[in-house]
């Protein structure tokens, strides 16, 4: 089934401004049902959670309808989803409960393919408890992250392996399964980012071997907050920092203070919206959601090959996306010209396409780039022949 481009465009209202938007990677838009959700949570009666009030019913049953539509989003179980502000709140709060077994002659991986989210966090962790920390490097020609990569720094005391799922400044998609199966071999858990990846493609917890794994609703048309996902038999033998009177079940142990319940209905939304992407697919939530990745992928993977055959024609413009499995995110640069510059001059044309290393600091330097980066351009369920159309005819007039 294909997907019906025109139809997700005109139920998203800021796509009236015109702009031409490749800024999908740092933040999506908005479509109307994700926005009427969240308004009607906050026009009902809330109240903390339970069951005797009403406000206390509706905020209870947002929590579930949460919990449950973003397990079906990734291969999960309700018990298993832990909201928290962000994808870094929680690789923090994850990293500084799991410290408190590790001690020296204990070792974590990182590598310098992530967004720091997934490298700061595990690195300060493991330092204030006098764990080593281990890079695994990348190859900046391929744009890989290859499993061999993994393997040379892991040993019998790799404790944890942080890794991405697919890069958001370069779209890399690692081979998951094969480090996961690297990664337990030695007795060690796998943390996954797939924040950008879960804009892209369907998750599935079990398929891609992670212990625990985040992501970013608002990457994938929802609201601000973020998602972590983990069997809750795991959960269960974690204990993190609490307060006293706060529930000790699962997974609300992990979730500190009243979560936004409007931020919360407005992610189901998303789900449900990303759910049904493939005009005509039935069956399950989680079926459905499979389809639409499916029409996604193969309507994202035209776009970004008119892009890149469309860069190549223009000359002068390097492109570091070149990883055989990736996402629709190209970063490139122009000769002659600031990624800064570059990005404010098409912006001049009405097309967002931002410049940076978008927190990647690690990779952009890898690549060559210092902090300073390249230029990213990122598709969405929006985007449009036309909006590419716009980016290329924009390059072609840069002043350079």
């Amino acid at each position: 089934m294909a997907l019906d481009v025109d139809a997700v465009r005109a139920r998203i209202p800021a796509l009236k401004s015109g702009s031409a938007r490749f800024d999908a990677p740092g933040g999506t838009q908005t479509p109307q049902p994700v926005i009427d959700a969240i308004a009607d949570t906050l026009s009902r009666p809330l109240a903390n959670r339970g069951r005797t009030t009403e406000g206390e019913r509706n905020a209870d049953d947002t929590v579930a309808g949460a919990r449950a539509a973003l397990a079906d989003l990734l291969g999960a179980a309700p018990r298993g989803i832990v909201f928290g502000r962000s994808a870094t709140q929680l690789a923090y709060d994850l990293s500084r409960t799991l410290a408190k077994d590790w001690g020296p002659g204990d070792e974590v991986v990182v590598t310098r393919l992530d967004h720091d989210s997934n490298i700061r966090p595990w690195v300060q962790a493991a330092e204030a408890v006098g764990a080593t920390v281990r890079w695994a490097d990348f190859d900046p020609a391929a744009s890989e992250l290859r499993p061999e990569h993994v393997a040379a720094v892991l040993s019998a005391r790799t404790r944890l392996v942080a890794v991405t799922a697919a890069s958001n400044l370069i779209g890399a998609r690692p081979d998951l399964p094969a480090v996961a199966a690297l990664a337990h071999g030695v007795g060690a858990l796998l943390h996954v980012d797939a924040v950008h990846y879960a804009s892209h493609a369907a998750v599935d917890l079990a398929a891609l071997g992670a212990d625990t794994l985040v992501c970013s609703p608002y990457k994938f048309l929802g609201p601000h907050l973020g998602v972590l996902a983990a069997r809750p038999e795991f959960l269960e033998t974690l204990r993190p920092d609490k307060l006293l009177p706060s529930s000790d079940a699962v997974p609300e142990r992990f979730e500190l203070g009243t979560l936004p319940y409007e931020l919360l209905a407005g992610a189901h939304a998303a789900v449900d919206f990303l759910a049904d992407l493939a005009p005509g697919a039935g069956g399950t939530r989680r079926e459905r959601l499979a389809a639409s990745f499916a029409a996604l992928e193969a309507h994202e993977d035209a776009l970004r090959g008119r892009i890149e055959r469309g860069l190549a024609d223009l000359g002068g413009i390097t492109v570091y996306s070149r990883a055989a499995r990736r996402t629709p995110t190209l970063l490139f640069t122009v000769a002659g010209l600031r990624p800064a510059d570059v990005s404010r001059q098409l912006a001049e044309h009405g097309v967002d396409a931002p410049a940076g290393s978008f927190y990647a600091l690690e990779a952009s330097r890898r690549l060559g780039l210092g902090d300073g980066g390249g230029v990213r351009v990122g598709l969405a369920p929006y985007s449009c022949a036309d909006d590419v159309e716009r980016l290329l005819t924009a390059l072609d007039a840069l002043d350079r």
